[in-house]
């Protein structure tokens, strides 16, 4: 089992909450919205180019002419092995949690 780091998991957890809207500034925008912390571009589009590789998400130009605004924008969408180190990175959270207690409950 491949394990995902904490940065790759939560690049993952963005794309797939935006569903067909996952493309760079939307991607940065959810990944503050989840974790409370900005980012440079250079590391969102380092992360991105490297998942690709990875096999865990896939990117697809879009043509200006279908964009309403005209620009050209690479969209991320999750693959099935994407999916699948998500799903095994919970397993793995979830066993690590699992005996646990709640650090504030004394």
């Amino acid at each position: 089992m491949k394990k995902l780091t904490i940065n790759e998991q939560i690049f993952l957890i963005a794309i797939w909450h935006l569903k067909d809207q996952a493309y760079g500034i939307k991607i940065r925008e959810r990944i503050i919205e989840l974790t409370g912390s900005s980012m440079v571009f250079g590391t969102l589009y380092n992360t991105l180019d490297y998942l690709v590789k990875k096999s865990y998400i896939e990117a697809k130009k879009k043509d200006p002419e279908e964009d309403s605004q005209n620009r050209k924008r690479v969209f991320y969408t999750i693959t099935k092995e994407g999916i699948e180190a998500l799903q095994n990175a919970r397993k793995l959270q979830n066993a690590l949690w699992k005996n646990i207690p709640d650090f504030s409950a004394k």
